[in-house]
Parts: C-alpha cells; structure tokens; sequence
C-alpha cells in the first residue's frame, strides 16, 4: 500500500509545475559537482522537487557523506531522456507493472512513445551511465543504477543503500 501512496503522491506533485525555491537550489549547488550540477538542472521541476526532499530525508537520518547526497539528488537523472510529461510517466509505470521492466529492452528498439516509455523504465541505467560520464562518485553513479534492485544486489554499503531507499519511499 505505500507503493500506491508514494506514486499517487508524486502524481500530485508533478502537477506543480514550478522549480524548488532558491535556498533549496543553492543548497542542492552545494552538495553536487559542476557535471552532476548540470544533470540536475535538466531534470523536470517535479523531480528537483522530489530529489530535494529525498536528499533532505538522507541527511537527517544519517551521517551522509556528499556522494550520498548526490546520489540522493541523482537517482532518478536517466529520466530525463525519456522526455515523458506526466501522463506518460503514469503510462510507462503502469506499463512496468504490466508487461515487466525486462519488456524496456525490447521497447527502446523501437520508435516514437513506445521508444520513449522503454527509455523512462531504464531510467536507473541511464542515469547510472549519465553520472559516470559527468564525473560522479562511483557510489552516487552505482545507486542510480541500483535503486530498484533488491537489497541483495547493491554494491552501494547497505546502510547507505538502506538510508537512500528508505527516503525515497517516504
């Protein structure tokens, strides 16, 4: 049932189409590197929103290095090349959990929406690709790979993993 309240949440929230205030922004400009900086800016205003929130999550639940920070920020940067407005986001999710995560693969050899809603479900490859050539920290790279991998298949240290997973599920 969280699952349902989280998405439904973010449903609202990318209805909002506004940017995070500036302390937020100048915080967030803080934390990041120039490549992961200019990631972060391309993401949609609901997402800088969202990482934001779950960034801040992190930071008071544990001692959060920066690279955990960023990973926070960052852990959902691959959605940007899917270029899907909010409509289509509900689409590609409610695709995910029709057809499965593995049906992308096929998708993103194709054309047009469909191409496109199988980039949005590879989101955590992308991104993991997008942070590693930006520059990033092999662990803020690493989670946007891992972030919807179970538990067992982290490579990120377990208490991070758990702190990053954990906030973005608030």
């Amino acid at each position: 049932m969280s699952a349902v309240w989280h998405l439904t949440r973010r449903f609202v929230g990318s209805l909002w189409p506004f940017r995070p205030p500036s302390a937020h922004r100048d915080w967030v400009a803080g934390i990041l590197l120039p490549g992961e900086l200019e990631l972060w800016n391309r993401m949609n205003a609901a997402d800088q929103r969202h990482s934001y929130a779950v960034a801040r999550r992190v930071e008071q639940a544990i001692e959060a290095p920066r690279e955990v920070l960023a990973a926070a920020l960052l852990h959902d940067v691959g959605k940007i090349e899917a270029h899907l407005g909010t409509f289509f986001r509900v689409a590609a999710t409610l695709s995910a959990a029709v057809a499965g995560r593995e049906t992308a693969e096929l998708w993103v050899r194709s054309s047009g929406i469909t191409r496109r809603i199988g980039l949005y479900l590879r989101h955590p490859q992308i991104g993991g690709d997008l942070l590693q050539m930006a520059g990033a920290d092999p662990l803020t790279s690493s989670w946007a790979r891992e972030h919807h991998l179970p538990e067992g298949d982290w490579t990120v240290p377990v208490d991070f993993g758990r702190a990053l997973r954990d906030a973005d599920d608030d």
